[in-house]
């Protein structure tokens, strides 16, 4: 990933952080004649041993666990929040006009070895935690035990576990903390702008944190 120091981010818990936030990444695999093959699948992040593991679930039908049952190397991209920039809103339009639309984004990439799982007891378990992490957050969480028991079994046995262990993972936080000051301010209003196309609240906030971080 292109990687301009002012934009990488390294600390783990942060890019824990985002994966457990947008926990869908595009897992990104070789066929063996080197074609490209990209799915989207929720992921569960191990945050032990080492740099953790990433723990999830794909259809038997989705011919890309075979790609990685003998311990491929892989890619999985998760996007966290993202946004359109205007130039109009850089008080250095006004100064110079020597201004030009950008992309505001935050990032992780995560490699490493990866193996398909067949395993009934580890993909039970898998579903249960993925489950649970999401449905935790609601006021009456649904849970696998609610299916009837021959209908989970029947759901098992048409998904195959996939199983990364991080070797590498790379943060990127583009978030206009590469620009002036005053900019940086414009940027931030016209993000909280309530009547603008592109406002984006979340966005606002990781501007000003890493702003303020910048220039403390």
């Amino acid at each position: 990933m292109y990687q301009p120091p002012h934009f990488r981010e390294d600390d783990p818990a942060t890019q824990h952080a985002l994966i457990r936030a947008h926990p869908l990444g595009l897992l990104i695999t070789a066929e063996a004649d080197g074609a490209p093959v990209a799915n989207l699948i929720p992921f569960h992040l191990d945050g032990a041993p080492g740099k953790g593991r990433l723990l999830g679930h794909m259809a038997r039908a989705n011919r890309q666990w075979q790609a990685i049952r003998d311990g491929a190397r892989v890619l999985v991209v998760f996007q966290g929040e993202e946004a359109y920039i205007s130039p109009s809103w850089y008080a250095a339009k006004a100064e110079t006009g020597k201004v030009v639309p950008t992309w505001n984004y935050a990032v992780v990439q995560v490699r490493g070895p990866a193996r398909a799982i067949e395993d009934r007891d580890w993909l039970r378990h898998q579903v249960g935690l993925i489950t649970g992490e999401h449905e935790g957050k609601r006021a009456a969480p649904w849970a696998v035990e609610d299916a009837p028991p021959p209908f989970v079994e029947a759901q098992l046995k048409g998904i195959v576990g996939v199983e990364i262990a991080i070797a590498e993972i790379e943060g990127k936080w583009k978030v206009s903390q590469n620009r002036p000051e005053a900019d940086i301010a414009g940027v931030t209003a016209g993000l909280e702008d309530a009547a603008s196309a592109h406002n984006n609240p979340a966005m606002a906030a990781l501007v000003r944190e890493r702003g303020s971080k910048r220039q403390s």
